[in-house]
């Protein structure tokens, strides 16, 4: 870092916490090793690292909860060197772990829950039931307060986790990927409350997430690659160290042209109908335009996210590993591009599918088709029926009413047959972890018949698909989720079938293990054909589908290409403006006061939508700069998927409540 960047990004809030030289062994493993860190009062401060990449170790220390072999935490001003210092100071802390509800009680209520907790912190009940009240109205859980946690969707798993780590009212938060496994609706209803006790109480937070697009929310963040810091300072300071642009285009057919740019950027993806290439400071588009067949016109500059930035740095400093260039088709056969000789008929169809659970409606008469080639989308927030769905749909259910054809065969009546022609991973896809990868796959190809040398070519090809050639001995426990999914999904693909059900795949995967999975998806869609039904809560993943039905309450609310979806958002509710300042919480403050009351915090950034954004902006302006706030820029930028769930789905809330 610069001395430039230094007097830029240096807080002058007082300082919480320093991290000096810290490091942690597990046996012979050197697992974080001369990690620095500081964490100011009032900021939010983000934790990025692949899995293994040392966050949750070092936020456990922090909190007190793990002893550490090397470096030096200062808490509060006090040496963390000792268990009688490490407990002094989580008076003052508030720790949830990772995981789902896993600091909870599943058979106790969401007030139960609260009061334990507010109990084993001594806190009067007085005060308990004051906290208790505003806390259950910040986080939208007042109406479920006699609800058991076990019968709690996801996020409001993680809202009650928060509640319960927050009524104590801790100087400092540590929350090791709160977000993960949450929809994007209870992930912004998360952050709200985070901003909200930024501003009213200055509290600090120390956040680790696996979703990038959230990155942009923290006023600093830290990238950690194998147990290493790779950078830390402000997004935008980090976006510099990794100069360039996306360059985006729209080929005629963009897997033919990723795979004809990609030996010069290998930094590139397909994403739905677009090709994404991240240039380098200096690289002109002319030669990408001749590599991919397109005119120079026809490619688009754009800023690069976070994502994009990690993912430069990680190959700037050699820490990448680079896949050898793809032979044949997905599934090592000379495939079909074309889809000749595929039947031209859906493979997947439901026709007024309907569950029920006792007096409660699960999926509530659902239509929709997947074609061959076709990668559709099923969103939808926690508890909305995507997963009863694909269960109907794979055999695993029976219906309570409705019709599903997959692959030829009636669902209610086929049995085997289905299951013959499917693959499909779960959410908790089980790999047996005592096995070694070549052991899992041995297994799951005899379970789906396949014997001899077509079992061994059928492996061989599952291990070259998903880079685990070189671990075919290593025991499957021992693997990164990144590469414990591309297993799983090999597994899923040994027999060849038509249609693909992917249950959340990604889900706590990093950036890369994700890009990897995708473009294995891309191929065994637009080579093989295969059909592919998606669910996920990763919005950028969102943008990999050419279809995506949206689902609430049981019901399809919306079904159509994402352009689409973002087209029709712009037409209900406007173009999305960005404001950048030096001060955004104050900034927020008066925005809201001003009556904008959807404006929503993103780091120095603040979105919202507007009508007419020339006459929106020059007011925003008007009204900041009167309370002597600097306006750094205010411009239009185009809506992603998660403006259009966040939207759709609160829509259909506020309806239900009128």
């Amino acid at each position: 870092m610069t001395p430039r960047d230094d007097a830029e990004h240096a807080p002058s809030a007082p300082l919480l916490c320093r991290v000096r030289g810290f490091g942690k062994r597990y046996g012979r493993l050197q697992a974080v090793k001369g990690i620095d860190l500081e964490l100011h009062q009032g900021e939010i401060h983000g934790l990025i690292g692949p899995d293994g990449a040392g966050k949750s170790t070092l936020m456990k220390a922090i909190a007190g909860v793990l002893d550490f072999d090397q470096g030096r935490i200062e808490l509060f001003g006090t040496p963390l060197d000792s268990e009688r210092a490490a407990e002094a100071a989580k008076a003052q802390i508030g720790f949830m772990p990772q995981g789902l509800g896993l600091n909870l009680y599943a058979e106790l209520s969401v007030e139960e829950n609260i009061d334990f907790f507010a109990q084993l912190r001594e806190i009067p009940p007085a005060l308990r039931e004051a906290r208790k009240a505003e806390l259950l109205a910040m986080t939208r859980l007042a109406p479920f307060r006699d609800r058991a946690m076990k019968h709690l969707s996801g996020g409001m798993k993680q809202k009650l986790g928060l509640v319960c780590t927050l009524v104590h009212q801790p100087r400092l938060v540590i929350l090791d990927e709160p977000t993960t496994g949450v929809d994007p609706v209870s992930r912004r209803d998360f952050w709200a409350i985070l901003t909200g006790l930024l501003r009213e109480r200055g509290v600090t937070a120390l956040v680790s997430t696996a979703y990038l697009d959230e990155a942009s929310r923290f006023h600093r963040l830290a990238f950690l690659h194998q147990g290493r810091m790779l950078a830390e300072g402000s997004p935008e300071r980090l976006q510099r160290l990794a100069p360039g642009h996306i360059a985006q285009l729209a080929p005629a057919d963009p897997l033919a042209a990723f795979r004809a740019v990609r030996s010069r950027w290998p930094q590139a993806e397909v994403v739905g109908p677009l090709l994404r290439v991240f240039l380098r400071e200096g690289e002109e588009p002319a030669e990408l335009a001749r590599r991919a067949v397109v005119g120079e016109e026809e490619i688009t500059l754009h800023e690069p996210d976070l994502e994009d930035t990690f993912i430069a740095l990680l190959r700037q400093r050699g820490l990448m590993e680079e896949r050898a260039e793809e032979s044949g088709s997905a599934s090592g056969d000379q495939g079909d591009p074309a889809g000749e000789t595929r039947r031209r008929e859906p493979l997947i169809e439901a026709r007024g599918l309907t569950r029920d659970f006792g007096r409660f409606r699960a999926v509530d008469h659902v239509d929709f088709q997947v074609c061959p080639g076709e990668i559709f989308g099923l969103l939808g927030a926690n508890g909305a029926g995507k997963t009863t769905a694909i269960k109907m749909l794979t055999g695993i259910l029976p219906p309570s009413s409705g019709e599903g054809r997959v692959a030829g065969a009636d669902m209610a009546r086929a049995g085997q047959a289905i299951k013959s022609r499917i693959g499909y991973m779960s959410q908790a896809f089980s790999l047996y972890e005592d096995l070694t990868v070549q052991e899992n796959l041995r297994l799951f190809a005899g379970i789906y018949g396949l014997r001899n040398r077509e079992r061994d070519r059928r492996i061989e090809w599952a291990l070259e698909l998903g880079d685990l050639t070189h671990l075919r001995r290593a025991s499957t426990a021992s693997l990164p989720m990144g590469q414990r999914q591309r297993l799983a999904l090999g597994c899923a693909l040994l027999h060849r079938p038509q249609v693909l059900f992917l249950d959340e795949p990604t889900s706590g995967v990093d950036p890369v293990g994700r890009r990897r999975f995708w473009e294995i998806l891309l191929r065994l869609a637009r080579i093989e054909r295969v059909a592919l039904l998606v669910t996920t809560h990763y919005m950028s993943e969102a943008e990999h589908c050419d279809r995506i039905a949206l689902m609430y309450a049981g019901r399809i609310i919306a079904d159509a290409p994402p352009a689409e979806l973002k087209a029709r958002l712009e037409r209900r509710v406007g173009r999305l403006l960005s404001v950048v300042t030096a001060e955004p919480l104050r900034a927020l403050e008066r925005l809201e006061a001003a009556g904008f009351r959807d404006a929503a915090l993103f780091g120095r950034h603040i979105h919202l939508f507007s009508r007419d954004p020339g006459a929106t902006g020059e007011e925003i302006r008007r009204l900041l700069e009167a309370a002597h706030i600097a306006v750094e820029g205010i411009g239009v930028q185009p809506p992603g998927m998660e403006d259009v769930f966040v939207h759709e789905i609160l829509a259909r809330e506020r309806e239900a409540v009128a």
